[in-house]
């Protein structure tokens, strides 16, 4: 092949993919395209590069609280269904004032305590009028979080979402049958 056919093909390569990238980002609902820095990184994540047509279970978590030891069930829950598309995304908070001191901190918890593997952002809000924008819509279509380790499921096509509060464990419950039914 030619160096000019190389050239062109990978031009081609790299148009075809920006317009996949768009296209997918069109039909990700408007309250997941937001950024939100990592926990403990400087990398950043767009929910719906995340989303890509995925159920998605939602979560404000705080590292000094009762529920804390969801984590390890949280991180199990993804591990059961990752395979078939399902995304976990915790959101550090303080709005209960329950989260550590620094993120440092935070970070510890959640990957050497619980070896959390899914995306966990960085402390924001999310309740009140304060909310990251995520939340707010969530708070619109649901219920807002009461306390920490609230958990949303959202369907693939983001139409729907449902909400599970604190005392509802993740595995073996009505929150893990709602997702093996979005799944199916």
């Amino acid at each position: 092949m030619s160096l000019r056919k190389l050239a062109f093909a990978a031009i081609f390569a790299a148009i075809s993919s920006q317009g996949f990238a768009n296209k997918a980002t069109k039909q990700c609902p408007d309250f997941l395209n937001h950024e939100y820095r990592q926990l403990h990184s400087t990398k950043r994540v767009n929910l719906c590069d995340k989303y890509a047509s995925k159920p998605m279970v939602l979560v404000n978590t705080a590292s000094h609280c009762g529920f804390t030891k969801q984590f390890g069930s949280l991180e199990r829950l993804y591990q059961k269904y990752k395979a078939q598309g399902v995304e976990v995304v915790g959101f550090a908070s303080n709005d209960f004032n329950q989260e550590a001191k620094d993120e440092a901190e935070a970070a510890g918890i959640c990957y050497k305590n619980y070896g959390v593997t899914f995306t966990m952002i960085a402390p924001t809000k999310v309740k009140g009028k304060d909310a990251n924008p995520t939340f707010a819509h969530l708070a619109e279509k649901s219920k807002a979080p009461s306390w920490n380790f609230n958990k949303y499921l959202i369907t693939a096509d983001g139409g729907q979402v449902q909400h599970f509060g604190s005392r509802v464990k993740p595995l073996e419950s009505e929150l893990e049958s709602a997702l093996e039914k979005a799944l199916n």
